[in-house]
């Protein structure tokens, strides 16, 4: 079983557009999780455009009475990210290579050039008993700097996925995807996936690349909530990610 956790960025967004706090993400996350989420996801960045320091203060509270979720903090450890994570010891920090003000997470970390700056930062995290995951590319080759960096865990970027599914390139994208996280695997580390994966796509992913732990969902999430309804676009998300695979129904992609 894959676990859902629910990236309410989006709530936020829509949210700061006005000065009277709806909707409350507090409420959208308490929302999902009785709906059944596994976890609720932030990506706090430094222009505010999204969630904000008092929301990341309250949904850890919120956590604090739902000990079966998990809290995951994710964004750029070099952006003022450990400042959250410092003070609300979310179970999971997924670090991501975004820059100040970019549009949205477009790529994974490149090790070669990042690696040596990001080694203290996980060996604080691990110091701290949070989860350590990086967000990489579908890259099989890095993932031996990954597991050398002391991370625990990577979060596969699933735009390129996203982008060429029902596309006569789908199996050889996701292919790599397969790769990826056989090569993660092999190495003791634990697979994520997020960015632009709904409704339509995620079964597939899913079905193929094996031993997914986690998805992290928002953009897709909240739209089709627009039309669904926030907990039952949730309990379909659950729907899609508390489907068992078998290794063997994940060997052949398409």
């Amino acid at each position: 079983m894959t676990k859902l956790s629910v990236n309410l960025n989006k709530v936020a967004l829509l949210r700061n557009t006005r000065s009277i706090g709806i909707p409350s993400v507090i409420r959208a996350a308490n929302i999902a999780l009785e709906a059944g989420a596994n976890g609720i996801t932030v990506h706090p960045r430094p222009d505010g455009r999204h969630v904000r320091a008092h929301d990341v203060r309250e949904l850890s509270a919120l956590l604090n009475a739902w000990p079966q979720a998990e809290f995951n903090i994710e964004g750029n450890p070099f952006h003022n990210l450990l400042e959250f994570v410092r003070e609300a010891r979310p179970q999971q920090c997924t670090l991501v290579p975004d820059e100040s003000g970019q549009f949205t997470s477009d790529h994974g970390w490149n090790l070669q050039a990042d690696g040596e700056k990001l080694k203290p930062i996980i060996a604080e995290l691990n110091a701290l008993n949070i989860r350590v995951s990086l967000f990489m590319d579908p890259t099989p080759d890095a993932m031996a700097a990954v597991k050398k960096l002391g991370a625990d865990r990577i979060e596969l970027y699933t735009e390129p996925y996203a982008e060429a599914f029902g596309k006569y390139n789908q199996n050889v994208v996701l292919q790599q995807y397969v790769d990826t996280a056989k090569a993660a695997q092999v190495l003791g580390l634990g697979v994520n996936a997020g960015h632009d994966l709904n409704l339509h796509n995620l079964p597939l992913f899913l079905s193929q690349v094996p031993d997914v732990l986690e998805v992290s969902i928002g953009h897709a999430l909240i739209a089709d909530a627009l039309e669904l309804g926030l907990a039952e676009t949730v309990k379909r998300y659950r729907g899609v990610t508390s489907r068992v695979v078998t290794n063997s129904a994940a060997t052949k992609a398409g």
